[in-house]
């Protein structure tokens, strides 16, 4: 299936390695010209040095308070435009809801749910005066099926997903979709530091299903929560 997005400028943050790598690799085969950032530049060289496409390198730490203006700022220069966003940033660490002081707390609000808030702010202007963009949130399954040992994680997130519903009717209007997507266990860094086991997905099958939302086709998908957990999640919604 032709994606229709051949040409196309893309940001993926956090994508170095696991989800994020993936997610640059499937832009990047359908012709997307992808910057990607990351924390790592030796890491960061060498995920960009095998797209097969226009690329650039941002290294840096995306949660920081100016970066989401800094990268964003530094993709429209080197290529003009920016059509696809795809914000990602690494997982706090595991701890249980009651054990979570106010610091670690703070950390992972910074780094899963403003930080991609700050992002979308930013892409919106460049991509509203295109008439035309698309935005993946990734998040975790975690948004709808919380993990016990990963209360940071779930509060972060489930708080990005309710801001995001609604600040996807904000977009629309303007040819614009934002959408999460919402892993289970990939066989990613993050899955083995946490000890977690099971099936797992591969990350560059969950890039192309990121890649899809991306695409011409999905200009209807907007406000979602996309499942991608090989039958992981139990509930309903």
């Amino acid at each position: 299936m032709d994606l229709q997005i051949a040409g196309k400028v893309a940001l993926v943050t956090g994508g170095s390695k696991g989800l994020g790598r993936g997610v640059a690799r499937a832009l990047a085969v359908e012709g997307v010209r992808v910057a990607v950032n990351a924390r790592d530049p030796d890491r960061l060289a060498a995920a960009v040095a095998e797209l097969p496409t226009d690329t650039l390198a941002l290294p840096g730490d995306v949660t920081e308070h100016e970066a989401p203006a800094r990268l964003v700022a530094a993709t429209l220069e080197r290529f003009g435009a920016l059509d696809i966003l795809v914000a990602n940033a690494g997982g706090p660490p595991p701890a249980r809801a009651l054990d979570i002081d106010d610091e670690a707390l703070r950390a992972a609000l910074e780094a899963n749910l403003l930080t991609s808030i700050r992002l979308v702010r930013e892409a919106r202007v460049p991509m509203r005066a295109a008439g035309w963009g698309r935005i993946a949130l990734l998040t975790s399954s975690t948004v709808k099926q919380p993990i016990p040992t990963l209360a940071a994680s779930n509060t972060a997130r489930a708080g990005l997903w309710g801001w995001a519903k609604t600040a996807a009717q904000d977009l629309i209007d303007d040819g614009i979709t934002l959408n999460l997507v919402c892993p289970g266990l990939h066989a990613t860094d993050r899955v083995r530091e946490l000890g977690m086991s099971g099936r797992m997905g591969d990350p560059d099958d969950f890039g192309r299903v990121v890649a899809f939302l991306c695409s011409q086709a999905a200009g209807f998908v907007s406000g979602a929560a996309v499942s991608v957990d090989g039958a992981g999640t139990l509930g309903l919604l």
